[in-house]
């Protein structure tokens, strides 16, 4: 917004953005003009790569405002790329890609990919309903999957309790919200940091209440499930990073073409998380993924073809999946294990942080190689 104010000659212009607002400042001849603008719904990956459109165009003056406001507007408007057979479609894709990569045997793949389905089916009806009513949509979805879950095990079925939860409600985890919010935290951005931070906390609260509530009807100790053959172990998972990929054009409907890009920032991504993992141990092991992944989502940017780096960014930040490890301490902290929670809870905090550095480096560095705008 700052460089579209000095391209318009609005050299004095103050701009104050916060996560649910907007505060534009011009002054003028005589006096000062101010707008405040509310936040409006949630966009799409598409409507991102077309917010970025006008953006890259306006800060080349290439567009005047009125263009512009008139080009935003159809963003907003504009119709889902997929149809909702193929929307749905890629929420079981979603969990069973990230099944696969926390090492899922064959049942604990199934059982993530239809209730995935049943999350996403539930998230779409969710979309129609007013939003005081969608507040308790993580907590229906958290106590449904667990409580599926949990009896199955109790039924005796070889599974993992843990995976197919985590992967099935991986669209509801705020790894990407809690991850921005220490991002602008450490960069000075208090009013933004502090309210995403707080969001994703009560997020996660909501997931773990939903879990804790369907616990209750306990879990077998012998319940183990995953993958034993260590080959098995090594290849799959590579295998799950591309079915999430997928996943994620599918349920947040991406540009089709940008499919190639995401899958490639999201192996970057995993490469550098089992890089780091074995150079530099598992606490440091997310801060080797996002340093490495994000001159590459700059790179990407800059091709033709290419999505904008948020669009990239966020996939990236769920694969390396910090809300799964919040909501793990969470639900452990609400229940009768503090102490298992608490650690679990640092872990988090101390993933994030190593994420905000890589994150952080990896902008420096693609700056200095002239990968910025």
């Amino acid at each position: 917004l700052r460089r579209i104010a000095r391209v318009s000659g609005l050299e004095d212009a103050a701009i104050v953005v916060l996560p649910t607002a907007l505060f534009v400042s011009v002054p003028g001849d005589e006096d000062v003009q101010t707008s405040v603008e509310s936040a409006g719904s949630s966009l799409r990956l598409d409507q991102i790569d077309a917010v970025f459109q006008v953006v890259d165009a306006a800060e080349r003056g290439e567009i005047d405002a009125e263009v512009a406001l008139a080009r935003l507007a159809a963003a907003r408007t504009s119709p889902p790329p997929f149809r909702p057979q193929l929307h749905l479609l890629g929420f079981p894709l979603l969990a069973a890609g990230l099944a696969l990569i926390l090492h899922a045997g064959p049942l604990d793949l199934l059982v993530a990919s239809v209730l995935g389905v049943a999350v996403g089916a539930l998230q779409l009806y969710g979309s129609r309903i007013p939003e005081a009513y969608a507040l308790f949509l993580p907590v229906v979805s958290a106590f449904a999957v667990t409580l599926a879950v949990f009896l199955l095990a109790r039924a005796g079925l070889d599974i993992d309790p843990y995976t197919p939860v985590i992967a099935a409600l991986v669209t509801f985890l705020p790894g990407a919200l809690l991850t921005t919010a220490v991002i602008e935290l450490a960069t000075g951005q208090m009013m933004s940091g502090a309210g995403r931070l707080a969001q994703g906390v009560t997020r996660l609260v909501l997931l773990a209440i939903g879990i804790i509530a369907a616990g209750l009807v306990g879990v077998p100790a012998t319940a183990a499930g995953g993958l034993s053959t260590p080959i098995l172990r090594t290849i799959v998972p590579w295998l799950g990073v591309a079915i999430f990929g997928v996943g994620v054009v599918l349920a947040y409907s991406a540009r089709p073409s940008s499919l190639r890009w995401i899958v490639l920032i999201l192996y970057v991504a995993y490469a550098g998380q089992l890089l780091g993992g074995l150079l530099l141990g598992s606490q440091l092991s997310a801060f080797a993924g996002a340093f490495l992944m994000t001159p590459v989502a700059m790179l990407a940017a800059r091709r033709r073809s290419g999505p904008p780096t948020l669009v990239t960014f966020l996939p990236a930040f769920w694969l390396l999946v910090p809300g799964a490890i919040s909501l793990a301490g969470v639900t452990a902290y609400l229940g009768e294990d503090r102490v298992e929670g608490t650690t679990s809870l640092v872990s988090a905090g101390s993933t994030m942080i190593a994420i905000t550095f890589g994150v952080l480096l990896g902008l420096a560095a693609g700056s200095f190689a002239g990968l910025s705008s």
